[in-house]
């Protein structure tokens, strides 16, 4: 795992965050609801493939 994705997996947290408080103080809650999904599947579609690495590889190892 590189550290590269730890930064970019908190700069969307940070991102995400500061344009869902300016959404919520603006009235707009189901447009900050819909800015943290989104900031959630950026996410997910970054750490999916890192699991199944990581599946895949606990399993050629008790494959021996």
């Amino acid at each position: 795992m590189s550290v590269n994705l730890i930064f970019k997996i908190a700069a969307v947290g940070i991102l995400v965050s500061v344009l869902s408080q300016v959404l919520k103080h603006s009235g707009r809650e189901e447009q900050a609801f819909l800015t943290s999904l989104a900031g959630l599947l950026l996410v997910l579609f970054w750490i999916v493939p890192l699991i199944y690495d990581l599946f895949e590889s606990i399993r050629n190892l008790f494959s021996l």
